[in-house]
């Protein structure tokens, strides 16, 4: 079985946020899960559709699968680096802001018949 990835690295968006849209579109197909992906209401969900049909592309272009018949098979976020910022506070103190980063990874395969 054919399958095509696509993977956005070092995205500004914290891992935990993005997991949550992420886990929306799991095991469905391509044309639901865009459509879960345009109407859900998340910060990261532009960025894991622009991945998505990364992944269709792919599929299409290197693979010649059929793009009405593709499912999302795998979808994860990993975490990327972390920015490390610093923020003044009282009395001459300073405390960190973690600015977390993610790579989004998104899978592509055909249905199984049957």
């Amino acid at each position: 079985m054919q399958q095509a990835k696509a993977v956005a690295k070092t995205v500004r968006i914290a891992p935990r946020k993005a997991r949550l849209v992420v886990d929306l579109i799991r095991g469905k197909d391509v044309g639901e899960a865009i459509a879960i992906l345009k109407n859900a209401n998340r910060g990261a969900s532009p960025i894991v559709e622009k991945v998505l049909n990364s992944a269709v592309a792919n599929a299409e272009h290197n693979y010649e699968l059929d793009t009405d018949n593709l499912v999302v098979s795998q979808a994860f976020v990993n975490e990327g680096v972390t920015l490390k910022r610093f923020r003044p506070r009282a009395q001459g103190r300073a405390s960190a802001i973690n600015k977390r980063t993610s790579h989004i990874t998104v899978v592509v395969s055909e249905k199984k018949e049957g």
